[in-house]
């Protein structure tokens, strides 16, 4: 009869753990910063429409040395590859916002972005001087092999 309780215990606290849900932890609002930015990302909606089809933009961060590197095909019909350095800081009455400069002397980025919600999985940028301009973007495991 012990064994009996303790196995139906046991399967008591089985049951339990195994209700537990790891989707919360990915929809858990992070404090953007170089650590937890960092990896590929996608570009999934740019102000309020998803991309057209074939049309991509990635983005990965590489924390050790503050760069970037996008692939995009928006503005031609073929892969693009830009470079640069980014900053992530917190700027008083806007939050935390990231800015970036293009290698060889291509320039800053268009905007300041404010990061408005930023989880393991999905951050929104809109641009500091342009509220309409809001990007949504979700990581992603890399670029995929034919956008190289």
């Amino acid at each position: 009869m012990k064994n009996l309780w303790k196995i139906a215990l046991l399967s008591l606290a089985l049951t339990i753990c195994g209700a537990c849900n790891d989707d919360d932890e990915a929809d858990t609002p992070l404090t953007p910063n170089a650590n937890n930015i960092a990896g590929t990302w996608q570009l999934t909606q740019f102000d309020g429409a998803t991309l057209a089809e074939g049309s991509y933009v990635y983005v990965e961060f590489i924390r050790k040395d503050m760069k970037f590197k996008m692939y995009d095909n928006l503005d031609a019909f073929q892969l693009r590859i830009l470079t640069g350095e980014f900053n992530i800081l917190e700027e008083e009455g806007q939050g935390t916002v990231i800015r970036g400069k293009y290698d060889h002397a291509v320039g800053d980025w268009q905007h300041v972005y404010r990061i408005d919600e930023f989880t393991a999985e999905r951050m929104v940028w809109t641009a500091v001087d342009d509220p309409q301009d809001v990007s949504v973007y979700e990581r992603c495991a890399g670029i995929p092999e034919d956008q190289e």
